[in-house]
């Protein structure tokens, strides 16, 4: 009995010894069931909590994004209704800039004198900066959008003597659609590269030849411009301008009174890029326009000085491009720009010699022409700030036909700014510009315009911009 009880007692004693260990790691496997349980009721929650507050926060968004959009709205009716008055006085302020542009002139002949013979003079700004110290035309530009519509700008020339004239003014649409873009009022016709581009920034003290002689200088002409830009890679924009015809090769100066157009342009042009540091743009123009009582200063076989007129039709055709180099597209160290037009005219209609019986009395007949130029220039970057360039002009004065002279009622002779001449003229020019907004400029021309004559003229020349000023064309 007794070793019974002992045998059971020993037994419980083993059973006990590996009972114990099971029941700790039980009690432990509870208390961890019992953490991963609360750990994950506590996730459940933050996530919980966390996407009602992205829910809330989504919908406050929308709810402000509602509210702007109605804001804007009704700020815009509130704006389209609202009078002058009731807006900001300084809402929309222009843009304003002025540019003064100064001279020094060593000419070896006198400036009032020059002439570019085998073209008849044209009235315009063709003379050359005057001997000595002399203050160019400035300009004072304003320019602001006008809502979100039209934009306008406003360019007042500052003549040396003290006169003011509106060189271009007028106003553009904003944001039409497919590409379209329109301009009414008095603007830089499109005619040719260089016509518009304002002069304190050209690349040379003054336009070239062929700019003078078919252009006056530069083409200003009031009316309407309609271009469109194609929606495509390589760029390209056609255009049409219908002008009142106030300005050479139309006139006389100011236009004719009377309802219609006086003048149209076409133009179109193509450009892009080659690579990644040079692009290009070529263009092609046409000028029609009709001339009466276009008048001219000559001096005939006698000596006297005569006025004649011409009445009759204008036709101009201008091929241009140009070429720009930088690496990488980066001007600020090094760049290069070749850049040339060629242009060609054919005129025809009646010439009236000595409209004023100065001289050997009024004869009127017939008279036709056509004549050409063009020019060549390049300009290198060799630094940062400073430039150097060369432009070739060359002008032929074609065939002329003058019935006076035909008949032989008058002599060439009569006539001696239209006998025929090719003028030429080579020029160099070195400039430094500490900054965009200023430029310091030494030329070197050796200008052959009149028959037997070479003129060099050297020119120092500063242009300082002051203001806010927009860039400038391609």
């Amino acid at each position: 009995m007794f070793k019974h009880r002992l045998i059971a007692f020993a037994v419980a004693t083993v059973v006990g010894v590996f009972a114990s260990p099971a029941r700790a790691a039980e009690d432990d496997l509870k208390e961890l069931r019992e953490q991963v349980r609360q750990l994950k009721e506590s996730y459940e929650k933050r996530i919980e909590a966390l996407e009602k507050r992205l829910s809330q926060a989504e919908q406050s968004a929308g709810k402000a994004e509602v509210a702007a959009t109605n804001a804007q709205a009704s700020a815009s009716q509130a704006a389209a209704q609202a009078s002058p008055r009731t807006s900001s006085e300084s809402a929309f302020n222009p843009g304003i800039s002025l540019i003064v542009n100064g001279t020094y002139g060593n000419l070896k002949r006198d400036p009032a004198a020059y002439r570019i013979s085998g073209f008849a003079p044209t009235g315009g700004e063709v003379a050359l900066p005057g001997r000595g110290l002399s203050l160019g035309e400035s300009e004072l530009v304003m320019s602001a959008n006008i809502d979100s519509y039209f934009r306008g700008t406003l360019i007042a020339a500052l003549a040396p003597d003290n006169g003011v004239s509106v060189e271009e003014g007028y106003i553009q649409t904003l944001g039409l659609s497919n590409g379209f873009t329109v301009k009414a009022g008095r603007f830089r016709s499109s005619v040719g590269y260089l016509n518009e581009i304002h002069p304190h920034a050209w690349d040379f003290t003054d336009a070239s030849l062929v700019n003078k002689v078919f252009l006056g200088n530069h083409l200003a002409e009031d009316g309407v411009q309609v271009k469109w830009v194609a929606p495509t890679d390589l760029y390209m924009d056609l255009g049409f301008e219908a002008g009142r015809g106030r300005t050479f090769p139309g006139g006389p100066a100011g236009g004719r009174s009377k309802n219609g157009v006086g003048s149209g342009v076409l133009f179109a042009h193509l450009g892009g890029d080659i690579g990644a540091s040079t692009a290009w743009r070529v263009g092609l123009s046409h000028l029609r326009t009709s001339a009466q009582d276009r008048t001219y200063e000559d001096l005939d076989s006698t000596g006297a000085g005569v006025t004649n007129s011409f009445t009759g039709r204008s036709r101009l055709m201008v091929m241009d491009g140009v070429l720009k180099w930088a690496p990488n597209g980066n001007a600020s160290q090094t760049s290069f720009k070749l850049q040339g037009e060629y242009f060609r005219r054919s005129e025809s209609g009646s010439l009236a010699y000595d409209t004023t019986a100065a001289s050997l009395g009024t004869q009127a007949d017939a008279y036709a022409s056509r004549q050409s130029g063009y020019y060549g220039q390049a300009v290198y970057q060799f630094m940062p700030r400073w430039r150097a360039g060369y432009r070739y002009d060359r002008l032929s004065a074609g065939t002329t036909s003058i019935g006076q002279v035909n008949s032989g009622a008058l002599t060439a002779a009569d006539f001696p700014i239209l006998n025929a001449y090719n003028p030429t003229r080579n020029t160099f020019m070195v400039d430094w510009s500490p900054s965009e907004f200023s430029r310091l400029r030494l030329q070197f021309a050796r200008d052959r315009s009149q028959p037997g004559i070479a003129d060099n003229q050297v020119f120092l020349q500063y242009i300082m911009s002051l203001g806010a000023h927009g860039a400038h064309k391609f």
